[in-house]
């Protein structure tokens, strides 16, 4: 797999079906299964990523272990769940399933950050991919259609020109700090307890646009309450169709998505988390998984600890200038 900074294309899940577990070779599942694992979960239940650790579990028990369990150990936007991880025993027993932001971003944005990223963690495989939508609503007038009158509008309301987003810190807020660079436009961001609130408030005239995942904003951009003018992906979101990606319009930089991945403690064995890593694109095949994925808007989409591991280091490197130029500096 190549990863170009610029493009942000991941080509994975592209094994054949024949390489399902059904067909692996043997000595892939032949090892004796203990008797119980645990995913832990940085976030509580019901959310996006509670969704997918509670499903994968399901997927593996029998496999890693004969019972797969979820630990949510929801606190400091993810961090605790990250360090929980960092001390658990090194036995292929323990995995950690988190957006990507906590393990690329978080390094340049909190000092005291308990965890080495590439000291304390094994990379295991992506296991679901989301991208992200700018959406205005009411306080933009209905004659700004597209993201070129959108930035034209801001430069002539610069008072107006305001977007929401999931949190200070958080990916969507840093997006939204390279969308306004990239497109030449200052625009105050404005912080909410989730992407969700943030999109809501776009739609009750509270701020003029939100930036938040693609699953954010379709529910009320299809009831009219928020006009998307773009969307972050490679390609048009399945969610969104209608709306174009920034790369459509000409600017490569903001094609950005967020994974979400799994993590086991850095000297977890090397055959355990292969023989994992193999479990989960095994299980990212199987349409009751996807549709599963899709509920949540999210992708299915998978790799191997080494296209993992590439993946952590691009987005690692990439985000590190844009943060610390911004001089954003958490409140905890």
């Amino acid at each position: 797999m190549r990863i170009d900074l610029h493009r942000r294309r991941f080509l994975l899940n592209t094994l054949p079906a024949a390489t399902a577990i059904a067909a692996s070779p043997p000595s892939a599942w032949a090892q004796p299964v203990p008797e119980s694992a645990r995913i832990l979960c940085g976030y509580p239940a019901g959310g996006s990523v509670d969704v997918v650790c509670r499903k994968l579990a399901q997927q593996l028990s029998g496999k890693w272990a004969r019972t797969v369990v979820v630990e949510n150990k929801p606190g400091a936007a993810g961090r605790v769940a990250v360090d929980a991880l960092r001390t658990a025993l090194p036995d292929g027993l323990s995995m950690l399933i988190t957006p990507g932001s906590v393990v690329t971003m978080y390094p340049h944005i909190y000092r005291n950050l308990s965890y080495d990223v590439f000291g304390d963690l094994a990379p295991v495989s992506i296991v679901a991919m989301t991208a992200f939508a700018l959406a205005v609503g009411p306080r933009v007038p209905l004659a700004v259609r597209t993201f070129a009158d959108f930035i034209n509008w801001c430069k002539s309301n610069p008072a107006a020109a305001d977007c929401g987003n999931a949190g200070a810190g958080s990916f969507p807020h840093f997006m939204a700090m390279l969308v306004a660079r990239e497109a030449g436009v200052a625009l105050t961001h404005v912080p909410y307890r989730g992407g969700l609130p943030a999109m809501q408030a776009a739609a009750a005239g509270e701020v003029s646009a939100t930036l938040a995942t693609e699953g954010s904003a379709s529910t009320l951009a299809q009831s009219g309450k928020v006009r998307v003018l773009a969307t972050s992906g490679n390609d048009r979101s399945p969610f969104l169709p209608d709306a174009p990606t920034f790369r459509e319009l000409g600017f490569v930089n903001l094609a950005q998505r967020e994974w979400y991945a799994a993590f086991m403690p850095a000297k977890a064995p090397a055959t355990t988390i292969a023989v994992v890593a193999e479990g989960i694109r095994a299980a990212l095949r199987e349409p009751d998984v996807r549709n599963v994925w899709q509920k949540v808007a999210l992708g299915a989409e998978s790799s191997t600890p080494a296209e993992l591991q590439r993946a952590l280091r691009t987005e690692y490197d990439f985000w590190s200038p844009i943060i610390r130029a911004s001089g954003f500096t958490p409140e905890a």
